[in-house]
């Protein structure tokens, strides 16, 4: 199916774009000697462009006039180019938001798509395809570790991946999905809020890895900035492993069991991280953070294919998938950042406590939340 391959392409090129930012955030950090508070300014400016667009965004999904995917990918590659060659921290502020706006229209047009293409297929797909994202962002991190080991300057990389994910990404076709309609009950407004807020959760955990694994083997276990990309490397590679596989594990499984390991995995790898400071060795120290983010990598990896793929195919309205996935992005988005604020008071090994937590909420309440998808609601008599 063209609208298959279309759509992995740019979950592919989307997980590459995200690891070249993660991957260079230690760089540009050390570069414009930032520390932790105002790159926690730099997250919220990201967070507040992705905010401000998927709320568009999923506006216009319930009213059936989502923009084209096509020019996203382009978008985001372009402004991802402007964060690699800011000179100064208000330049770097403002291309980060045009960044998140980018993303943020990016990713809630492809969850819609995704979804879709769950129903036409009549099987899911979704973990598969953030599999796909996973590949192109391991692919991305081991791209920038090799780049900045060898020498080249991070603006000059970060360019050049941007000029190639904006060409691909132009030329990869974009149109409707044959997807069959819904007969399910529809989700309830509160129940749509409740699945929401626990995908934000799980973003908050993952997005902990992706914009602070980096950071926290440069600052925290001492690692050089190249070394360091190696943390959200591993993370990245722990959770396509089991996206691929995600098929399996949740018809073997099913869907509430399958939260219930992963928050318990990924809460168990976030501690892990937190006592790899305790080591004086810096291998050692590096080797135990590295096993930390690989368990919450596995653990975080089924968490949103999981829920999103429930609201999809219980939901007759774009709206709902499209408020979900906005819900969830949002609290991914701002909680990296509001850890940069607790990071820049009390260290970024007490930040670090947040993900942890809500690791072990997910594992408590998400398994619920999904299973009352499938139950109908009771009428008064």
């Amino acid at each position: 199916m063209r609208a298959r391959t279309s759509i992995t392409a740019s979950y592919g090129l989307t997980g590459l774009l995200t690891a070249v930012w993660t991957a260079t955030l230690p760089t540009i950090d050390a570069h414009l000697q930032l520390g932790p508070a105002r790159l926690g300014t730099v997250l919220t400016a990201l967070a507040a462009g992705a905010l401000a667009a998927m709320v568009a965004t999923g506006w216009l999904a319930g009213r059936g006039t989502a923009p084209s995917l096509r020019p996203a990918l382009p978008a985001t590659a372009l402004a991802l180019a402007a964060t690699g060659a800011a000179p100064t921290l208000p330049v770097l502020v403002v291309a980060a938001t045009l960044l998140g706006a980018s993303t943020g229209l990016l990713n809630v047009l492809l969850n819609l798509r995704a979804g879709a293409l769950e129903r036409a297929l009549a099987r899911p797909v979704m973990a598969a395809l953030h599999g796909t994202w996973g590949i192109g962002a391991v692919a991305g991190g081991l791209a920038t570790v090799g780049a900045l080991g060898a020498g080249v300057p991070a603006p000059v990389f970060v360019l050049g991946a941007a000029t190639v994910v904006g060409a691909v990404g132009a030329a990869l076709p974009d149109g409707p999905i044959a997807a069959p309609p819904i007969t399910a009950v529809p989700p309830r407004a509160g129940l749509v809020v409740v699945l929401g807020l626990l995908g934000a959760a799980a973003f908050v955990a993952e997005g902990a890895a992706i914009d602070w694994a980096g950071v926290h083997a440069a600052r925290v276990l001492g690692a050089a900035p190249a070394l360091a990309a190696v943390a959200s490397t591993v993370f990245f590679a722990a959770m396509t492993v089991l996206r691929l596989s995600g098929a399996a594990v949740r018809t073997r499984l099913g869907a509430a069991r399958t939260l219930r390991l992963g928050g318990l995995t990924a809460a168990a790898g976030h501690g892990i991280v937190l006592l790899a400071g305790l080591p004086p060795d810096l291998p050692l120290r590096l080797g135990v953070a590295a096993l930390g983010w690989v368990l919450a990598g596995a653990g975080l990896a089924l968490v949103w294919p999981t829920v999103a793929g429930a609201v999809g195919a219980a939901s007759r309205s774009a709206g709902h998938l499209a408020a979900v996935t906005t819900i969830s992005y949002a609290g991914g988005l701002l909680g990296p950042a509001a850890m940069g604020i607790v990071a820049g008071r009390a260290g970024l090994a007490a930040a670090l406590l947040l993900p942890t937590a809500l690791a072990l909420l997910l594992a408590a309440a998400a398994p619920a939340a999904v299973t009352a998808l499938t139950t109908p609601e009771r009428t008064p008599r």
